[in-house]
């Protein structure tokens, strides 16, 4: 058997991740994804199988020329967290998507939470 390439082992920890973390309609899931160019991120409730809102570095609220880096993913969270508790929603569970809680991922948390969101 060969060595995992990133992606894949990204899609394995991302998996067993999943099995604990589980979006509710009073505690919806806030998943990250992100790729080389751009940060996405979503609320989501698996209960009901719905995504309750989204951002993302394309939001043209934003107007990025650059989405894949710290300080778009800062930007991002705050967009992400001000949407959320403009709905009402103000606890969510983090799913980092299996990438390490480093860089952008965490400047996405990080952000989210200053902007009131609760985890």
């Amino acid at each position: 058997m060969g060595r995992l390439t990133k992606e894949e082992a990204r899609r394995r920890r991302h998996r067993r991740v999943r099995h604990k973390v589980v979006g509710t309609p009073e505690r919806p899931r806030l998943n990250v994804f992100r790729s080389s160019q751009h940060i996405y991120a979503q609320v989501i409730d698996d209960v009901n199988g719905r995504t309750l809102l989204s951002a993302s570095s394309l939001d043209p609220e934003l107007g990025l020329v650059n989405g894949g880096n710290v300080e778009a993913a800062r930007l991002v969270g705050g967009l992400l967290g001000r949407r959320a508790t403009a709905q009402g929603v103000t606890r969510v569970v983090f799913d980092r998507g299996g990438y390490l809680y480093h860089g952008r991922v965490k400047a996405l948390a990080d952000a989210a939470r200053e902007a009131g969101l609760d985890f």
